[in-house]
């Protein structure tokens, strides 16, 4: 595995494609395939997510293809995380920050330490009925607590370390790591925490109270929610996937996992030009340092 100090020749390293088969995509799958082969040994290579990568020990790995690709590759990857450097083939591209005409200076700057391993903070989610563990999952970006029809006000607690911190009367709930601050907590209105912090944002949903805001807290709290008032399609949903149906008897508890996201940063990329960019922020953009 990379250790941000050691120069290598060669770099052992899985690929792990979009999961999208688009003419256009697979074009620049294959265009970038002589790149990466004059640097690294490819050991497997997967585009539909679905390999046990336990199995090769890679240095590193490429993804290729937007943010949610990062997030499939976190989720395969589960407490097996290795460092990646995300190529981005998508369109916003907060994590996967490395253009297609930029992979080439990337792997050269791997090969000669020129780079920093970024830790992201990991989410680990169980679901419990009563006292009875009925699913679980690990997240990068967030867990979010969603209601469909009937569409009416849900009621919940959220407790953190065991006791009562809030009641919310909401459309629904989102607790986020600094990865997914900029997802879809910014949308509900939430901040945007830097993606090395060690801490979670909670965020309502069209809260039914205005003085209700975002809290943000460490990641060594536990924090539980018990949905007090349901709608019959209320549901967990972990990195956009659902993991089960809540009802009143269910409690939801979300602390930190115990693996962490590695994230390759090439010497010279400002977080701030990101956001500025990315985001569509007034005025002149920073330079790169």
């Amino acid at each position: 595995m990379l250790d941000a100090k050691t120069k290598l020749k060669r770099i052992k390293t899985v690929v792990l494609g979009s999961g999208d088969r688009r003419p256009h995509i697979i074009e620049q799958l294959e265009e970038l395939r002589p790149i990466i082969d004059k640097y690294a040994d490819i050991v497997c290579e997967d585009f539909d997510y679905d390999s046990d990568l336990s199995k090769h020990s890679p240095d590193m790995a490429i993804v290729l293809g937007g943010d949610g690709s990062i997030l499939r590759a976190s989720k395969q990857m589960q407490l097996r995380q290795v460092p990646v450097l995300g190529v981005n083939l998508g369109k916003l591209g907060f994590l996967a920050d490395v253009q297609p005409n930029e992979l080439e200076q990337a792997l050269q700057c791997i090969q000669e330490a020129k780079y920093q391993l970024i830790d992201h903070l990991m989410m680990h989610c169980q679901v419990f009925e009563d006292d009875e563990l009925v699913a679980e999952g690990f997240g990068l970006n967030e867990l979010a607590i969603l209601g469909g029809p009937p569409f009416n006000i849900q009621q919940m607690d959220l407790m953190v370390d065991g006791m009562l911190a809030t009641s919310y009367s909401c459309d629904g709930l989102i607790v986020s790591t600094p990865v997914g601050s900029t997802a879809h907590n910014l949308s509900a209105g939430g901040p945007i925490l830097r993606k090395n912090l060690q801490a979670f944002v909670i965020s309502p949903i069209s809260p039914h109270t205005l003085t209700v805001r975002p809290i943000v807290d460490t990641a060594d709290r536990v924090f539980d929610i018990i949905v007090k008032q349901a709608n019959d399609s209320t549901c967990a949903v972990l990195d956009g996937q659902v993991i089960c149906g809540l009802t009143p008897k269910h409690r939801v508890r979300i602390c930190r996992a115990n693996s962490v996201f590695q994230m390759i940063q090439i010497q010279g990329n400002n977080y701030y030009q990101t956001l500025s960019e990315k985001l569509g922020w007034g005025g002149t953009a920073l330079k790169k340092q």
